[in-house]
């Protein structure tokens, strides 16, 4: 009678081996999948880059900080009562590259806002003008 024993230490090896192999395709077919997942649920999101934004004075930090990505926010116009949508792409601009901030939402559809840059540059002109003409006196 032959005993196994000779044998067994390959054995082990190749389903330790298998194991390991098996193991590690799993694991890359979960990772495709998350990924997958990931890149459906942040559709229409767009990533924060903390290091670019303003510094502020408060311990506390935005939603969309801890999030870690911007999502589309509704917001009603504040002058003309239009219901508007503050992109993902427009905050992360706002937020990262004119450094606006941290706790300011957009308030004024896109027309309004031109109107009241309007507005405001007349008043401005006005007063200027005003001023000149008062040191000319």
């Amino acid at each position: 009678m032959r005993s196994d024993r000779p044998r067994r230490p390959g054995v082990l090896q190749r389903r330790a081996a298998r194991r390991a192999k098996r193991a590690l395709e799993e694991s890359i077919t979960r990772s495709r999948q998350e990924a997958k997942e990931c890149a459906e649920r942040l559709k229409g999101q767009v990533l924060v880059n903390p290091t670019l934004l303003r510094p502020t004075n408060s311990y506390s930090i935005p939603d969309f900080v801890e999030r870690e990505f911007y999502v589309d926010k509704p917001f009603q116009c504040k002058d003309c009562g239009k219901s508007e949508i503050w992109t993902a792409s427009q905050q992360k601009w706002w937020y990262e590259t004119a450094k606006g901030d941290v706790w300011t939402t957009a308030i004024r559809c896109r027309s309004c806002r031109r109107r009241e840059r309007i507005r405001k540059a007349d008043a401005r002109r006005i007063h200027q003008q005003g001023v000149a003409r008062k040191r000319a006196a």
